[in-house]
This record gives structure tokens, C-alpha cells and sequence, in this order.
């Protein structure tokens, strides 16, 4: 009896299908026909019959209730088993059967399996990766599923392709993950020894070889210190022995293979042969020196027989003695003995080991825990200072062209102070000279009005006395002692060291000094002077005016005296008195305290300020001064300039065209003094009559009177 063709009541399962499409299965790789993907599914999409889908993601997720993708939860982390097969040899009567250990390695992220065999020197067989990382399909007639975690214990076998390993080991990690998923693992089992091996190595316990040459296993320590150097820093104390010194040396001791060098610091011009080595590299002997031994006695090999044939083609050879009776053993240095303050024997020589480099000092606290590394002072003390004498002057030449012959062997020129010399000589306006203006202090009645310019150059620190001329004196006057360097008075002549000579420092208005014999009383000096110690007052006391303020200030309790003293002698109130009146007041109530170069700082600080360029003829007077100090008479000239620029004949120019003129020309003027005169020459207009402004300048034809300095001398 049909069923009616309604939904529920047919067993065709196409009703309601759409998909009839079959998956491509077969396909070409490297032009072979062949099965290229056996795990897609049948017509329309569906499974076939008895077709099961493969795990895409680990069983083990699924249990552990993970929302995260496997490979983040199960990122680098794998299962680690030891295991082993028993491999048949046929055909070989050492052996029947051969074990080789494996190591399987299951990853959690996709229950994929690798299995790889260590590898054994010597084995002969090819050795690495025995199955690459895949999933691996369980044995038929499960093969078309493959191994899950839950497939893996300890001491149980599992099968590989046909391959029977026998896990009897895993690691830490794989135990405490398999305990988590409730698996009870079985008690660890011991992989069997290899009976070939074990015949192997007791054959070769057995037997021991007498070979013709010996391993001494020093490529390890090359390897790991090579280039790594200990360094210590010696001294050898050989001052005892005949022409001996305190040597100071370095040491360095090689790691890779314990050998020592030695080499000799030497000081500059120490007078020693500059040797490379004191200690060629090799073995030190802590004994040495040992003594002298028989050829063969030192010797890494002791020969017990000579062996060799009587044919043509014999062969030579020779057995060495494993108990190497006979042998001569020395004891060496090695880094253990090596330390700071320890006293080595080089030979013979006894040399102390005083500090170390860092990378030494980093080396033995690493290796043996070393901490103190005070150094020693292997410095020699200093030797007793020698005081060199020279014999004394001969009194031929200056004092230090004779000690230059003293100094060396080939007399050289005495260096001068050239740097003093080119900061302090004369240039410009600028003179660089202190002068004086003294008198000789006698009882000569002759000598007593004798007056003397004393110039003192601050370049060399040379000193000349200069006499002015007067007429009808009698006095021939000039030069009264030429520029030289002048001794200071109580010296002896003949001596060995050099001579003190008067400075810069010693000269102040009020001094006394003795030129050579001859006693000068420093009376006054000129603007320059003044105004150069002042501006040094440091070098000059006598300039400053802090220290003389603080003289005056001692007479603090006469100030009431002072101030009426001052107000007496002040005749016609005007605030102010004349020098010799401030000289005489102050020198009687200080009772000599301050001296005339201090009164004189002490004036020029209070001094009332005079308007220099007030009246035209001072004006022309310090303009004719300038002119005959440069020799300048080209006037005429100026004016004949003027009298081309002046095209209309009218007598006069601009201010500003003289101006321009007089720079052009290269007037010996100040700027201040020139626009000074112009501005006195000027009218109301703005012009100059350059004739008679020229003609007033002209000193030959229109003389004026010569200024008279300010004089701080007390008139008499």
C-alpha cells in the first residue's frame, strides 16, 4: 500500500534537498592521477556512508569548557613522552636486536603528534625527525580515527604506523596535565640497555689501548678562555743587590692555556735597556729555578720501548708508559695562586703582586669569591730632594747670561719675558711708563736744588734718570743714568743667586729710592702715572682709595676738628681750598699716618671738576700742545681745501664740510676737543670762517701760552 505523497508520510530523503552537487576527490599533482582529499564530504555536502568528519580543534577543549581558540589556550605547550622500540638486526651475529629511544611530542593545540630520535655519535644511523608533525591515524581497523590525548599513559605501547614504541617515561608538564584530565598514570618504567653497547663499552673497559700519542684535553679551556687575560701590577725590589732599583712590572696571566708573561715598566729616561720581555710567555715553576735535568726527563710522554722489525719494509714504533714511572712533576703557577699582596718567585726573583685590572678583579669574585682588592702602593718613595747650588757670579756679563753656563753644557741665551714685553711696550698713546719727578736727597749744597725725571718701563722693568737742562746752572744736565735694570741697595755682588731688582710696585710719590747709590726723594708724577696706578691699585696701595679712606677713618674722634679747621681756612665760603691748605690740615692731624701719594689719591677723588674747554685759548692751547707734539704744520694746505670748496668766494663753509675736512686730513685732535673749537668758531648760521679758524690753529705764526699742569707740590 502506497503512502500519499505529503510531507511526513515519504522516506525519500531527497524531498526538500537542493544540493545534488559531487565533490572533486581525484586530481593531478606533478602530472599523476591520484586522490587528492579523501575527507570531503558526499553529494550535496552530506557525509556518505560510514564517513566520519576528522577533529578540527583538541577533544580536550571541549571537556574543559574553554571558549578561547586552541591555539591561544594551548599555545606553545606539548606533551613530552619517552618511549623506545626494540629494532631487529638480522643477519649479524654482535647483535640480534637494537633499542633506540624516541622522544613523541603531542601539541594540545591540534592533537597533532611528531616523533623525534636523539641523535648518538657514532651510531651510524640516520638520526632527527623518525615522524614529522601530523595527525596520526590509530591502527586498523580504527584507522579513520586518529590518536587524541586520551590515548597517551605511561608504560604501555602505542603503535605508529606500524611502528611499536614503548612509553615508559614523560616530563613534569605532561604528568601534571594528564592528572588534570583524570587520567591515572601508570608507574614509570626504565628503558633496557642496548646489548651491543653494553658488549661495546666493557670491551673497551677492558682494553686500553697503548697509542703513540696521548690526549691532553686542552681545547675545552681554549675555547672558553681564549682572549681572556688576567693582568697584575708587580714590583720587583732588587735595591739590595749591587746597582739594583725597584722595578715595577706588569704580569699577565693567560687563561687558555696557564701560561705567564712579563714585561718591565720603565719610567722616562730611567737610563735602563728597554727589553721586551722580563718573562717570555710559558709555565711558571713555583720552585724555580728547579735545577738543571737530563735530556728526556722534562717530558709530557715517558716511552717504555722502542720496537721495529728486521725486513726491508718494517715498521717503527714505540709504547708509552701509562704509569709514567720516572716522570719529573713540577708544580706551576695557576690562577688560584695568583692574588694581591702575594709574593710570586719569577726564577729567583721575588716579586710582589700590588693591584689588578677590573676585568681580573670581576674574575676571581665571579670564579672564586674574592671581594677585598685593596691595592698596594708599588711606588718608590721620592728620592731626597737635591739642592742644586751654582757657583757665584764672576761679575763678567749680566748675572743671568752666567748661570745660563751653569745650567747645561751648551750655553744658551737667557729667555726674556716676551709675553710681559709685547702686553706692557709702548704703542700709540699709550706709554706704558711711570715717571717721576725727584730730587737728590745730599748735603752736597751744590746737589740739594738738583731736579730729576725718573722713568720707570713697565715692559722690561727697566729704569732712567734723566736730568732737565737749565740755563746758567752750571749743571751739563741730560741723561743721568741710561735705561737698565737697577739692583735694590744691601746686596752682596759676588753670589750664587740671581739679584733683586727695584719694581714697578716699590715707586709711590713720597718714596725713597736708592738708584746705584744715589738717593731720590719721589716728589710728584705726571697724569698718566696717576691715573695707570689708580686704575692697578691692586699692585698699587698707595692708589687706592678705599685704603686710604680707611687711614683717615682711624682719626674718627678728630672729625669735629677737621671739619672746623676746614671751615677756618676757608676764607671766602666757597666750599673748597687749595691743595697745600688740604695737604697741611690733613698731615697735622694725622700725624704722618698717610703719606703724600695717599693725599694725593685722596685729592683727586674730592677735586672740583674744571671746565676745560671754557675759554677758546685754553682750547687753542691744548690743540697747539697735540700739534707740536705730532709735528703738524700743513695749515696751509687746509686752507687752500677750504678755498676750492668755496665756490662763491664768501670766506666761509658749513660746520659739518670743515668737519669732514679736518678727519680727512688726520688732525692730531681728539673728537670732543674738535667739536669744541668748531663749536666756538661757529655762528649763528651754522658757518665758519676758515681762515682765521685755520690761522688761530696754526701755532707757528699765532703762539699761545703753554698750559701749567696742576701741580700737587707744597709751595714753599
Amino acid at each position: 500500500m502506497a503512502l500519499p505523497f505529503l510531507p511526513g508520510y515519504s522516506l525519500n530523503r531527497n524531498v526538500g534537498k537542493e544540493k545534488f552537487h559531487k565533490p572533486q576527490h581525484w586530481g593531478f599533482c606533478n602530472n599523476v592521477r591520484m586522490l587528492m582529499n579523501e575527507d570531503k564530504p558526499g553529494i550535496g555536502g552530506e557525509l556518505c556512508l560510514r564517513q566520519k568528519r576528522k577533529p578540527k580543534y583538541s577533544a580536550f577543549l571541549k571537556e574543559m569548557g574553554i571558549d578561547a581558540p586552541p591555539w591561544v589556550a594551548f599555545d606553545k605547550q606539548v606533551l613530552s613522552f619517552d618511549a623506545y622500540l626494540e629494532d631487529e638486526v638480522p643477519e649479524k651475529s654482535q647483535e640480534n636486536y637494537r633499542i633506540r629511544r624516541y622522544k613523541i611530542y603531542f601539541y594540545l593545540e591540534d592533537d597533532t603528534i611528531q616523533v623525534n630520535e636523539p641523535g648518538v655519535r657514532n651510531s651510524g644511523l640516520p638520526q632527527g625527525t623518525f615522524i614529522r608533525r601530523h595527525h596520526i591515524p590509530l591502527p586498523p581497523p580504527d584507522e579513520d580515527q586518529f590518536y587524541t590525548v586520551y590515548h597517551f599513559n605511561i608504560n604501555i605501547d602505542i603503535v605508529f604506523y606500524g611502528w611499536k614504541f614503548k612509553i615508559y617515561d614523560c616530563d613534569t608538564f605532561t604528568k601534571i596535565v594528564l592528572k588534570n584530565m583524570g587520567v591515572k598514570l601508570n608507574a614509570p618504567g626504565q628503558c633496557p640497555e642496548d646489548p651491543y653497547l653494553k658488549m661495546r663499552r666493557e670491551k673497551l673497559d677492558f682494553v686500553k689501548p697503548l697509542r703513540p700519542y696521548e690526549s691532553f684535553g686542552t681545547l675545552k679551556q681554549f675555547l672558553n678562555y681564549d682572549r681572556k687575560v688576567l693582568r697584575f701590577f708587580c714590583l720587583w725590589d732588587d735595591s739590595t743587590s749591587l746597582f739594583g732599583d725597584r722595578r715595577e712590572l706588569i704580569l699577565r696571566y693567560f687563561l687558555s692555556d696557564d701560561t705567564i708573561e712579563i714585561r718591565e715598566v720603565l719610567p722616562h729616561k730611567s737610563g735602563w735597556n728597554a727589553m721586551p720581555f722580563l718573562l717570555q710567555r710559558g709555565k711558571l715553576p713555583k720552585y724555580g729555578p728547579p735545577g738543571v735535568y737530563q735530556p728526556g726527563e722534562i717530558t709530557d710522554r715517558i716511552v717504555l720501548n722502542v720496537y721495529g722489525g728486521l725486513v726491508e719494509n718494517r715498521v717503527d714504533g714505540y709504547l708509552l708508559d701509562k704509569y709514567k714511572l720516572g716522570k719529573v712533576h713540577q708544580e706551576f703557577y695557576k690562577d688560584s695562586d695568583l692574588s694581591i699582596g702575594t709574593t710570586i718567585n719569577v726564577w729567583g726573583r721575588k716579586v710582589l703582586l700590588c693591584d689588578c685590572d677590573e676585568f681580573t678583579k670581576s674574575y676571581y669574585k665571579t670564579e672564586y669569591g674574592i671581594e677585598n682588592f685593596t691595592s698596594i702602593d708599588c711606588k718608590p718613595p721620592p728620592p731626597p730632594k737635591i739642592e742644586r747650588k751654582f757657583p757665584p757670579y764672576t761679575g763678567f756679563g749680566s748675572e743671568e747670561d752666567s748661570l745660563r753656563s751653569c745650567i747645561g753644557l751648551m750655553p744658551t741665551p737667557h729667555r726674556k719675558n716676551f709675553r710681559k714685553w709685547m702686553e706692557k711696550d709702548s704703542y700709540g698713546y699709550i706709554s706704558n711708563t711711570l715717571r717721576f719727578f725727584a730730587k737728590l736727597i745730599t748735603h752736597d749744597c751744590a746737589d740739594v736744588d738738583r731736579l730729576f725725571v725718573i722713568s720707570y718701563f713697565l715692559s722690561d722693568d727697566t729704569l732712567s734718570v734723566f736730568e732737565p737742562i737749565e740755563r746758567n746752572s752750571g749743571l751739563t744736565g741730560g741723561m743721568f743714568l741710561k735705561r737698565i735694570r737697577v739692583k735694590r741697595p744691601g746686596q752682596e755682588v759676588f753670589k750664587s743667586e740671581l739679584s733683586e731688582y727695584i719694581k714697578a710696585e716699590e715707586l709711590y710719590v713720597g718714596a725713597r729710592v736708592n738708584v746705584n747709590g744715589y738717593l731720590f726723594l719721589l716728589l710728584n708724577a705726571d697724569e698718566y702715572t696717576l691715573n695707570y696706578m689708580e686704575k692697578h691699585s691692586d699692585k698699587f696701595p698707595m692708589s687706592s682709595i678705599e685704603l686710604a679712606l680707611q687711614k683717615l677713618k682711624k682719626q674718627e674722634s678728630k672729625s669735629e676738628e677737621l671739619r672746623n679747621v676746614f671751615i677756618a681756612a676757608d676764607d671766602e665760603q666757597r666750599k673748597m681750598v687749595d691743595y697745600n691748605t688740604f695737604r697741611d690740615i690733613l698731615m697735622t692731624l694725622t700725624v704722618g699716618e698717610l703719606t703724600d701719594h695717599e693725599l694725593i689719591t685722596i685729592a683727586r677723588h674730592y677735586h672740583v671738576p674744571e671746565d676745560a674747554y671754557e675759554d677758546v685759548n685754553v682750547l687753542i692751547a691744548l690743540a697747539h700742545e697735540r700739534f707740536k707734539r705730532n709735528t703738524f704744520e700743513n695749515f696751509e694746505r687746509l686752507i687752500a681745501n677750504c678755498v676750492y670748496q668755496d665756490r662763491e668766494n664768501k670766506k666761509v663753509l658749513p660746520t659739518k664740510d670743515i668737519r669732514r675736512l679736518c678727519k680727512s686730513s688726520r688732525l692730531p685732535l681728539t673728537h670732543d676737543l674738535l667739536v669744541s673749537l668748531l663749536s666756538k668758531f661757529e655762528d649763528s648760521e651754522g658757518q665758519i670762517n676758515y681762515e682765521s679758524f685755520f690761522c688761530a690753529l696754526n701755532w707757528r705764526i699765532n703762539p699761545v701760552p703753554e698750559l701749567e699742569p696742576r701741580s700737587y707740590l707744597k709751595e714753599a
